[in-house]
């Protein structure tokens, strides 16, 4: 809420419903899986299929490459098409190329399966967001979502070392066809198809009245950028910060150890993100957190030991949390349509590509794994200029948008 009082307004639809946000949880999080468990699967490719350090980088950037892809499909359609026959299809589509990596496991094949899921992901997750989006109180919904994300963090990084890399696709498998068994759950249509914001303002004899303003098509864009610039210091860091550890002073038990125990903090930040944001709206608590988390990053060329790593993954879950709910929720107050808010992944997931090819672009020039970390500060304070810039921009033009919780 700005100064003056007044503040976004959006009105209750469908999307409120509890099983419209459920189903819209439970897809988010099984499309996202493949990303969450990075570290793991990484790791699982390296011992399991001996592919090497750079290979891994390629393999997994193919496919969050490929949720990009399938995220973008999933936003040209989403206001046209039956969501849950999209959904449905694209569950099928993963569910099949998953199962194809069980019999198929060069390097070769696997770049374009890796690929293949990775659409079908996109296009399911996309949904999911958009539907997230469309809840009437978008920060408290992705609040629940990455809450819901943390523990499954948490799961994922716990349970997946005990299986072999065959496993851990029967799991994908396994969540995709769960999320059929509930499709009829999904809303089929979006609530609004314009880029609007509906200001509640008082007027000058203090009685409130509604003001309708046009959202620039600059601000979603900016956003989409800004999470791409995010998401490379992501997909970057989950990529490599268990191998970047191998010949480090830090012990391999504690490593992992840390990975999961450390996604306790998640929960912990995607409560604190919806608190400090009902206290200081959205962009102010994101410009912070993404210079703190270059820090963190930045941290770890100074050495790896057990405490650098502890306190690296435990902060850069908290701040992982913190700007993802600012991020969608910023989208999500400005677009009810569902277009924007579905290309969410879409920029998560070209970061994510962007992130593990350009570490591994790193690697191969000799840099070694601190020039990695140099990449993912830079990225991440990057997004944070892009963020600055479009909240000045808004503060001139829609200043209750710009301070929105």
């Amino acid at each position: 809420m700005t100064d003056d009082g007044s503040k976004p307004l959006h009105h209750r639809t469908e999307f409120d419903d509890w099983r419209s946000l459920t189903i819209g949880i439970y897809m988010a999080l099984a499309g996202y899986a493949v990303m969450v468990g990075l570290p793991v699967i990484s790791t699982s490719w390296v011992g399991n299929l001996g592919l090497s350090a750079v290979q891994v980088g390629r393999v997994a950037g193919a496919d969050l490459g490929g949720l990009a892809i399938g995220a973008v499909i999933s936003a040209i359609f989403i206001a046209r098409i039956n969501r849950r026959y999209m959904a449905a299809g694209a569950a099928l589509f993963a569910i099949a190329a998953n199962a194809l990596c069980i019999f198929y496991q060069s390097y070769e094949a696997m770049l374009w399966l890796r690929l293949a899921s990775g659409i079908g992901a996109g296009i399911y997750t996309g949904i999911a967001v958009a539907t997230i989006g469309g809840h009437s109180r978008p920060a408290f919904a992705f609040g629940l979502e990455l809450f819901a994300f943390a523990g499954s963090q948490g799961a994922e990084l716990k349970l997946l070392p005990y299986l072999s890399i065959e496993g851990v696709y029967i799991a994908l498998i396994v969540s995709y066809v769960v999320g059929l068994l509930f499709i009829s759950w999904l809303p089929t249509r979006p609530a609004n198809q314009t880029l609007n914001v509906d200001i509640d303002v008082e007027n000058p004899d203090g009685e409130p009245q509604t003001e309708k303003n046009h959202v620039p098509t600059y601000v979603p864009w900016m956003v989409l950028g800004a999470i791409v610039l995010t998401y490379i210091n992501i997909g970057a860091y989950w990529t490599y910060i268990e191998l970047s550890t191998v010949d480090s002073d830090a012990s391999p038990e504690w490593v992992a150890s840390m990975l999961w125990i450390s996604s306790v903090f998640s929960v912990i930040g995607s409560l604190f993100a919806v608190l400090l944001s009902n206290r200081y709206g959205l962009a102010r608590p994101l410009l912070v957190t993404l210079v703190f988390q270059a820090g963190i990053v930045l941290m770890l060329v100074f050495g790896i030991t057990n405490f650098a790593v502890a306190f690296s993954m435990f902060f850069f879950n908290f701040c992982w949390i913190f700007v993802d709910i600012y991020q969608a929720a910023t989208i999500s107050n400005v677009d009810r349509s569902g277009r924007f808010p579905a290309m969410i992944p879409a920029a998560q997931g070209l970061g994510n590509f962007l992130g593990p090819n350009i570490g591994a672009s790193v690697l191969a020039y000799g840099f070694g794994y601190n020039g990695v970390f140099i990449v993912c500060a830079i990225a991440s304070i990057a997004a944070m200029l892009v963020y600055l810039y479009m909240y000045l921009m808004l503060k001139k033009t829609i200043p209750a948008l710009a301070d929105s919780s």
